[in-house]
């Protein structure tokens, strides 16, 4: 018999979903936080004339999954595994009277993929499916699909708070739209802001300490975003000593603990959650008035370069906080302390971002060959995936045999859709299953998937040995799935060849052959990857001693990616293991700082050379020409040894435009000016400036030359007679470098190119030592000279310096030697 359940805002519209069903196989509710979607929209299916099997409802998270079934079973006055149960990754009570059963979306696609009628199910909820997991989208896709093919009489229900409810409307078939409008209670918002200076912990116990004196009552709820930052700030909290017991709520904690957190204090004391956005949506934590935001979230991202899916701290979307907030107001009238400023909101994004655009592809790709479709973009999704995504996602997957080359599913590829697992870590356990390690296996992935167990540290040995000896239930429910999982992989490898045992590093090797890493010399912590990835290591880390590691997990990008969890293995196993990828060939290559060919003899594995030794140019290394010229090819031009000719060669056809001599013209025409002179030196640096220059000319037809000359002439004739080179390269355009004595009589200004540009003459006295720059040398005869003439008299008085020099006989010679010549 049901209890005498409290009204909730969505039991108004319960008839409404129920006749929408009955009329049609799909609807969509939308149903603000606390409105009672959750726990009242499953069980009043259950009633229904056509709903002879079980309804399956989808929650986003474990703890949510869990918290519903226990508050459904509660209202039937029921123990959960009866009428309502609940399976998760780690935990399951359900039996054969279970009919209505809450789930996670990926232990719901293990289950449709294995099943795809879903025989005796009647209808699937999906909760909360604003969060946009993919796991959630996937889910939904494949629901979407089975019902169209397979089951025409499943009914599917998509719910959410915040829903975008004509998109998911038409996605589910134009379905009818059912909104509650829920209880309102009033909610203020405060903006208290936070000092970017100031820790995390400290600006959250400032919060806390002002939501005390403000408020008289109500327990607290607070989002940070990890569990490193709640540990952080319970210990801050703890230590100032407050009157508030402290709980911690996280998927890393026993599913106890999480209890106790959710329920009110039995001695009633106030309590202070410090949560993840694990208690972001879904659950209504009883007695919660107060909650205080940081505005922070943690969220996966796929780098494709690394191969590692690494968690980014970045600010949270707006509908975030605002269904942060509405925790506050479930119960009663609410409070929420924000940590930031009022106008700071306007600048977070609307909406979280859909992970099937961060997330890495490959399982979705995996899946959907399994399901038959070897294009994921054919099944019903609310965003798409992008083909690039999908391309690189297939490609790592026909690397390890999981797809053929036409992107259908393989023998091996479906044994891999059959383990609910990473694909890696599902291909290591069947490689394991062969050698008779798939119990060794199983526990290493359930670790390596279940953040915390076996405690912290990098060394994947020592968190294993630690788990062993670890009790409760968190630790217990993982010893099981361990033990399921091994089943799975013996069951799917019965009939498979056996292989070698391998150590702990040969598994995670198995499992990620990139990622396999050998230290870099003389530098402890430093490790380079089989994939071309630089790798760090804490240099007093124990694991910084080994050569070798097979690294399971890292963080950060660029340069340098932190190993967060490895194990040793050596280099004889890492050359078993993969000796068909080891290759060995002569290598040669340009040593820039020493301008000469180096031979060796090398065997790699991917970017990490195994062995190296000098090698002689008839032991299959490149030509020395080859070599120098693929160098230049690589690195630019900068290598080659440009003399001053050579280089007054290239900057007079750059400013004359000409653009056979580029950067880019000449890369392009290496074969056809470098070559020949390569064949003729030592090196790129001690090629002859003259037959460089012959090089370049010979790249110019008669035109061009001519061009040049008109353009960018070599040198400037002065009045005088003589002749001075024009430095093309001159910072300041254009210039040439000229005694004034052999300027007097110019009275107009010299200039070069097309359009004209003013030649800048750097003047200088008969000892060749500068006095002034000018693009004007009228206005420098009728200004600055008289200057500069009283100036030099004195200093040169041999030399002519006259008081009207545009006027004066340009001269080469001192007045007496100018008298002389006149004299002849």
């Amino acid at each position: 018999m049901a209890a005498q359940r409290p009204p909730l805002p969505i039991d108004a519209v319960l008839p409404d979903i129920v006749a929408s069903l009955t009329l049609r196989p799909n609807a969509v509710v939308v149903a603000p936080p606390g409105a009672g979607k959750t726990t009242r929209v499953a069980p009043a299916i259950l009633g229904q004339p056509w709903c002879k099997g079980a309804v399956w409802l989808l929650s986003p998270r474990r703890l949510a999954a869990r918290a519903a079934a226990e508050r459904i079973a509660e209202e039937m006055r029921e123990a959960v595994g009866d009428t309502v149960g609940y399976a998760t990754r780690l935990d399951s009570k359900q039996s054969q009277a279970t009919r209505l059963l809450v789930m996670t979306p990926g232990l719901f696609r293990n289950r449709i993929l294995a099943d795809p009628e879903l025989a005796g199910v009647s209808a699937v909820l999906f909760d909360e499916v604003h969060e946009r997991s993919l796991d959630g989208d996937f889910a939904l896709a494949l629901a979407i699909d089975a019902q169209q093919g397979l089951r025409d009489d499943l009914r599917l229900v998509a719910m959410s708070a915040t829903l975008d409810g004509a998109r998911f409307g038409a996605l589910l078939g134009n379905a009818p739209l059912v909104k509650s409008e829920g209880q309102s209670w009033p909610l203020d918002v405060r903006y208290i802001g936070r000092r970017a200076e100031d820790r995390l912990e400290a600006s959250l116990l400032a919060a806390v300490r002002q939501a005390l004196a403000d408020e008289g009552e109500g327990d607290m709820l607070a989002f940070l975003p990890g569990a490193a930052d709640i540990e952080r700030a319970a210990a801050a909290v703890e230590e100032a000593r407050l009157p508030l017991i402290v709980h911690r709520l996280h998927g890393q904690i026993d599913p106890a603990v999480q209890r106790r957190a959710l329920a009110r204090d039995p001695e009633g004391r106030r309590k202070l959650i410090l949560a993840t956005s694990i208690a972001e949506t879904s659950l209504t934590i009883d007695g919660v008035r107060i909650v205080i935001d940081a505005g922070l979230s943690r969220r996966p991202r796929f780098d494709k370069a690394a191969g590692i899916a690494r968690l980014v701290t970045e600010r949270a979307s707006q509908a975030s906080a605002t269904q942060r907030a509405g925790r506050a107001a479930r119960q009663g009238p609410g409070v929420a302390y924000r940590l930031w400023e009022a106008p700071a909101t306007a600048g977070m994004p609307p909406f979280d971002p859909p992970e099937i655009h961060e997330n890495d592809l490959m399982p979705v790709v995996l899946d959907c060959a399994s399901w038959g479709i070897v294009d994921p973009r054919q099944l019903g999704w609310l965003d798409p995936p992008s083909p690039a995504a999908i391309a690189e996602a297939r490609a790592r997957l026909i690397a390890i045999g999981a797809l053929g080359e036409d992107g259908r599913i393989t023998a091996h590829g479906k044994a891999l859709a059959a383990v609910p697992l990473p694909v890696p870590l599902a291909h290591m356990l069947l490689d394991a299953a062969m050698a008779g390690e798939a119990e060794l296996a199983a526990r290493l992935a359930v670790l390596l998937t279940e953040p915390g167990l076996g405690g912290r540290g990098v060394d994947v040995e020592v968190r294993l040995g630690r788990w062993r000896g670890a009790k409760g239930e968190r630790n217990e429910g993982a010893w099981r799935l361990a033990r399921r999982l091994a089943g799975v992989g013996e069951r799917l490898a019965a009939d498979r060849d056996r292989v070698p045992a391998r150590s702990t590093g040969g598994w995670i090797a198995t499992a990620w052959p990139d990622r396999v890493a050998r230290a870099r010399a003389g530098q402890r912590g430093e490790y380079l990857s089989v994939g071309g990835r630089a790798y760090r290591l804490d240099p007093v880390d124990p694991l910084a001693g080994s050569e070798w590691l097979a690294i399971a997990d890292a963080q950060g990008h660029a340069a340098g990616v932190r190993i967060l969890a490895a194990a040793a293995i050596d280099a004889v196993e890492v050359e078993a293991l993969f000796a068909d990828r080891i290759v060995a060939h002569a290598a040669s290559s340009y040593d820039a700082a020493n301008d000469r060919v180096d031979h060796r003899r090398e065997r790699r594995l991917g970017a990490i050379a195994l062995t190296s030794g000098q090698a002689g140019r008839g032991e299959g290394g490149e030509d020395d020409v080859a070599v120098r010229l693929a160098a230049v090819r690589d690195k630019g031009l900068g290598l080659i040894g440009w003399g001053p000719a050579s280089q007054a060669l290239r900057q007079r056809a750059s400013f004359a435009g000409l653009d056979t001599l580029t950067p880019a013209a000449l890369a392009d025409s290496l074969d056809l000016w470098l070559t020949p002179l390569l064949a003729d030196s030592r090196g790129l640096r001690d090629i002859p400036d003259r037959r460089l220059v012959d090089a370049l000319t010979g790249l110019l037809d008669w035109p061009a030359l001519q061009l040049l000359e008109k353009r960018a002439p070599a040198d400037y004739a002065t009045p005088a007679g003589s002749r001075h080179p024009i430095d093309y390269g001159a910072e300041g355009g254009p210039t040439v470098a000229v005694r004034v004595q052999e300027l007097f009589g110019l009275t107009r200004h010299p200039s070069v190119g097309e359009p004209p540009v003013p030649l800048v003459l750097a003047l200088t006295s008969p000892a060749h030592r500068p006095i002034q720059t000018t693009r004007d040398i009228a206005g420098f005869w009728g200004g600055s000279w008289h200057d500069v003439a009283r100036a030099m008299r004195g200093r040169y008085p041999k030399h002519s310096w006259p008081d009207d020099p545009a006027a004066a006989r340009p001269t080469l010679l001192t007045k007496a030697a100018q008298a002389r010549r006149d004299a002849q």
